[in-house]
C-alpha cells in the first residue's frame, strides 16, 4: 500500500479550514497565508497576521499547526509567520469581501 504524502493542493485545502475567530473567515480567503511547500511529506508554510499584535496571532498558529500535523503522511510541519510583507485588506478573495459586506470597489 502506498503511502499519501499531501501535496500544496491538499495543504491549501486544509488551511482553508482554519477560521479566523474575529471574522470567521478562512485564513486562506483573509490572504494570511503566502506560501506553501511540500516535499517527500514534508510541509512548509509561510503565513502572516492582520497585524502583528493580533490578539488571535498564536490561537492561528497553533490551529494551522494542529490542522497541518493531522493530515495524513504529514512528518515535518514547519509553519513561518511573517510581517513582510505587510498583510493590507488587498490580500482579501472576493469570497472573503463578501462574507465581510464589502463592495468590490472597497479595498
Amino acid at each position: 500500500m502506498r503511502e499519501t504524502i499531501p501535496d500544496a493542493s491538499a495543504v491549501w485545502q486544509t488551511l482553508a479550514t482554519v477560521l479566523d475567530p474575529e471574522f470567521g473567515i478562512s485564513i486562506v480567503d483573509l490572504g494570511l497565508v503566502y506560501s506553501v511547500e511540500c516535499g517527500e511529506g514534508d510541509v512548509h508554510v509561510v503565513m502572516t497576521l492582520t497585524t502583528p499584535t493580533c490578539p488571535s496571532g498564536s490561537w492561528i498558529h497553533q490551529g494551522v499547526e494542529q490542522v497541518l500535523r493531522a493530515m495524513p503522511g504529514a512528518r515535518e510541519v514547519r509553519v513561518d509567520l511573517v510581517f513582510e510583507p505587510p498583510w493590507s485588506t488587498a490580500m482579501l478573495t472576493a469570497d472573503a469581501r463578501r462574507q465581510l459586506g464589502w463592495k468590490e470597489e472597497e479595498r
